[in-house]
């Protein structure tokens, strides 16, 4: 197995790595290889992995050497069960994938976050379409004296109705009343520390994203200022990397350290990728209101 830092063209960036001359769907929870990936992904947050080809079963499989499944195999894609596809920015499926390209960490609007997602290409279109990850604890360190102490004991609301709603990307209503997507729910929203400490190497990390609100102390507009702003400066330089999709590629992510984000394509060419989510530890990732 061989385990490549990611470099942009003007140097080597804050967290990511490739990993060729290993067959996934070989490992075992008991083997050298995943103990050695373990401590890679803890080291890099990313970890992307070239021409892979997992079947569903094999990727979830995959993803529990990791921890618990929030949800197994989920298909992220524009392409109807017909084989059409969608690209009406009125269809409720167009409107989710679209508010998919904020930056935002995973399941920080549930009550407990999730830990990472194994994330698979099957279709991709010509061009675009990319997934994007930024690096919460480089953009952590970089942040000036000044800015850590003011929000070291902040915390914040997450929303997933609050995020798609300020994109313009609400769904339509269903006869209840409310929403029949995954993450429209009751319950008080969860909040979260601007700053949290990784479970796992104990390193300090932003968790902020699009569904952040609302923080403590701060009316709306002072909050929505202050958090745009600490999501443009995290999103920057050698703590971003956007990775162009082939059919087979298979990554594996840290939530917990990097927000990440979709990027635009064009919606009349199919595209489908496939979404194990690996559950947070209720332990350290359940929200501080539950």
């Amino acid at each position: 197995m061989r385990i490549q830092s990611l470099r942009s063209p003007s140097g080597p960036l804050s967290f990511g790595a490739i990993v060729d001359g290993v067959r996934l769907r070989s490992i075992r929870s008991d083997s050298p290889e995943f103990f050695e990936l373990r401590d890679a992904w803890h080291e890099f947050g990313l970890l992307i992995f070239p021409g892979q080809f997992l079947s569903r079963d094999e990727q979830d499989d995959f993803g529990r050497l990791f921890g618990d499944l929030e949800f197994e195999a989920a298909a992220i894609t524009n392409l109807r069960r017909d084989g059409s596809t969608r690209s009406d920015v009125d269809d409720d499926v167009v409107k989710s994938l679209r508010g998919n390209e904020g930056w935002h960490h995973d399941s920080t609007y549930m009550p407990v976050q999730a830990k990472g997602a194994v994330f698979t290409a099957e279709i991709v279109p010509d061009s675009g379409g990319a997934t994007g990850w930024a690096d919460m604890r480089a953009a952590y360190e970089a942040l000036s004296d000044e800015d850590r102490d003011r929000i070291s004991e902040l915390q914040a609301d997450h929303s997933l109705e609050y995020s798609m709603g300020r994109a313009g990307y609400l769904p339509t209503a269903n006869e209840e009343g409310g929403y029949s997507f995954y993450g429209y729910h009751g319950g008080p929203a969860p909040r979260r520390p601007l700053i949290k400490e990784h479970p796992a190497t104990g390193r300090p990390n932003l968790n902020i994203g699009r569904h952040a609100h609302n923080v403590s102390g701060l009316d709306d507009a002072a909050s929505e200022t202050l958090l745009d702003r600490l999501n443009e400066a995290a999103c920057q330089g050698d703590r971003v990397h956007h990775h162009q999709w082939a059919p087979g590629d298979a990554v594996l992510w840290d939530n917990r350290r990097l927000m990440h984000r979709a990027t635009p394509y064009d919606m009349t060419q199919p595209r489908r990728m496939w979404h194990t989510r690996i559950a947070g530890d209720p332990a350290t990732e359940t929200a501080l209101n539950y």
